[in-house]
């Protein structure tokens, strides 16, 4: 287990911007035969409710781009002054080159920034704010742009029931900086591969390339509709991994700071669901206003940027003075989680695309 510390970073800036189109689970009644009491139970116990989707033709790097020009437009830093950008996102534009080359392009930065994707999807903000965090404090980049997004919505198949009412889109962009006073920020991170079928889209690339086979649409005994291309998980499999190990993941880095519960004003988790969050959170005995939980009813699980967006949507109008904990968790299997101060870090309320530029 990876435990790191650091004394020399800070998160100064945090955005998060959301496509305009918003579906609603209510209005996708036929998925479930029609059956609005199956709707009503769903709603309140999972938490799933609306949820922001992209159009086709916009990307995750569409909607990183417009969170990082709103952050440029927001903070007095220079774009010359950024010395890397890191692109957490399991939804490319391509195979090759990077997103972050292409982020890196469509903001004129200069050519000695360092850039490069990493491939990873619930825990992917946490990894990622690692990362910046040992460039920071290796003295060799002063300013890092962490962007984090993906379009989930555009790998289900619209009839699957389990999967496709569940994931909405968001890209974010979050400014990590060397500070000037000692800063104290802790990280853990882990990796389960032996489960990493839980979660997969099996087809596309490689080792199962697209073909006519691959499209061929099957349902299961629970009326799900899906083919090899598009995005599958055990539910219930996730479910067990993730009260399995967040409730140690979260004690192993509380006590790796040497912070008790009540030191810490915010949990913020991956948004998976309401129901996994307020489990971890009764495992813990966390007040459930220290533990949003709320955040994927209004946007849907957002893989990459749901942590960026639930702090977002949680502490944008707070005079921000606050010890906080996130923690991500999914695909991977993989689980990351970290102590970290929000100091004067300025964080906007959650952006619409196009409404943010």
């Amino acid at each position: 287990m990876p435990n790191s510390y650091f004394r020399t970073a800070k998160i100064t800036n945090i955005i998060t911007v959301v496509p305009p189109t918003i579906k609603c689970i209510d209005d996708e009644i036929d998925l479930y035969g029609g059956n609005e009491k199956q709707i009503a139970r769903i709603k309140k116990a999972i938490g799933l409710n609306k949820r922001h989707v992209v159009e086709p033709g916009t990307t995750a790097l569409d909607l990183c781009l417009a969170a990082s020009n709103e952050l440029f437009s927001q903070s007095a830093i220079d774009k010359e002054s950024i010395d890397a950008v890191i692109f957490v996102t399991q939804t490319p534009d391509h195979f090759q080159p990077c997103n972050a080359a292409i982020l890196h392009g469509k903001l004129g930065l200069k050519t000695t920034t360092a850039s490069f994707d990493v491939t990873l999807g619930c825990s992917g903000y946490v990894y990622g704010l690692w990362l910046a965090h040992m460039m920071v404090e290796a003295g060799g980049c002063n300013n890092v742009l962490l962007v984090a997004g993906d379009t989930l919505s555009q790998c289900t198949n619209k009839n699957d029931r389990a999967t496709a009412p569940l994931f909405g889109d968001a890209g974010s962009a979050t400014l990590i900086q060397k500070s000037t006073v000692q800063t104290q920020s802790y990280f853990s991170l882990h990796t389960d591969g032996s489960g990493f079928g839980h979660i997969i889209q099996p087809a596309g690339a490689f080792r199962l390339p697209t073909s006519a086979e691959t499209k061929i649409v099957t349902h299961d005994d629970d009326g799900n509709y899906r083919c090899d291309e598009n995005l599958q998980m055990n539910g219930a499999e996730v479910f067990n991994f993730s009260i399995k190990v967040e409730p140690t993941a979260i004690t192993e880095i509380l006590e790796f700071s040497k912070k008790s519960m009540g030191e810490v004003d915010y949990f913020f988790f991956h948004q998976a669901n309401q129901y996994i969050i307020s489990n971890i959170a009764r495992r813990l005995k966390l007040d459930k206003d220290k533990a949003p939980s709320d955040i994927v009813s209004k946007y849907g699980n957002q893989s990459s940027a749901s942590i960026p967006c639930a702090i977002c949507e949680t502490l944008s109008n707070e005079n921000n003075k606050h010890d906080v904990v996130l923690s991500g968790f999914g695909v991977g299997l993989s689980w990351a989680s970290a102590v970290v101060s929000l100091v004067d870090t300025k964080i906007s309320n959650v952006k619409i695309l196009n409404e943010s530029e």
